[in-house]
């Protein structure tokens, strides 16, 4: 069992959660054990990378064929995963929303989406792939009697703001944020703001300055 959980960085825990996607296709491929230089290769990282990460968990391996797969994917669900599986709602079922749902909900994760908000009276009181749509003013007593704890925000950008008290009403723990506002919360409330134009314009200012080396 995993034994180290506090002062992981930030960027370790990511890469934990790319490694068991990629370890969880191996499992499936049939594949037994894996190189560190092989999951380092499939991620474009170093495998002094992989290993400082999964030492850092402490993981080990004193096997000469690799990591074991099955008995990784394990240790990092010790590490990433709660004991209970988290449920989460979405703020905004517009087409963003919507496709943000479709895609989660069908990985097999300790994560669930379960409740949908919106004010658009079409979407409220349906259901949309499967999730009930709510009305906004209903977030407190929703979030209390599904216990969820984390809360997705897909509205428009130019509403964002006025959802930071409703979401701090209802005792949220976690938000992830898809507008270009960035939102800010008291201190206990993890937020992660994930601003798609930013990292598109970042993409874009490498792709060409890359034109511009390459035709120097």
């Amino acid at each position: 069992m995993a034994t180290l959980r506090n002062n992981i960085p930030e960027k370790t825990i990511e890469r934990l959660s790319e490694y068991r996607r990629t370890l969880l296709m191996c499992h499936r491929q049939g594949i037994t054990h894996v190189f560190s230089h092989i999951l380092a290769g499939m991620h474009g990282i170093t495998a002094v990378q992989v290993r400082r990460d999964l030492m850092l968990i402490g993981f080990s391996s004193d096997t000469k064929k690799g990591y074991d797969v099955k008995v990784l994917i394990e240790f990092i669900n010790d590490i990433l995963d709660s004991e209970e599986p988290m449920k989460i709602g979405v703020i905004g079922m517009g087409h963003l929303g919507q496709a943000i749902t479709k895609y989660f909900n069908g990985k097999g994760l300790k994560l669930r989406i379960t409740a949908a908000f919106d004010i658009d009276p079409a979407k409220v009181g349906t259901t949309i792939d499967d999730i009930p749509c709510y009305h906004l003013d209903e977030l407190e007593e929703v979030v209390a009697n599904d216990d969820i704890s984390i809360i997705v925000v897909s509205a428009p950008t130019k509403v964002a703001a006025q959802l930071v008290v409703p979401i701090i009403n209802a005792g949220i723990k976690g938000v992830l944020n898809f507008t270009s506002a960035s939102l800010n919360f008291p201190q206990g409330i993890v937020v992660e703001n994930y601003d798609i134009t930013t990292i598109l314009e970042k993409v874009a200012y490498f792709v060409k300055e890359n034109e511009e080396n390459s035709n120097n």
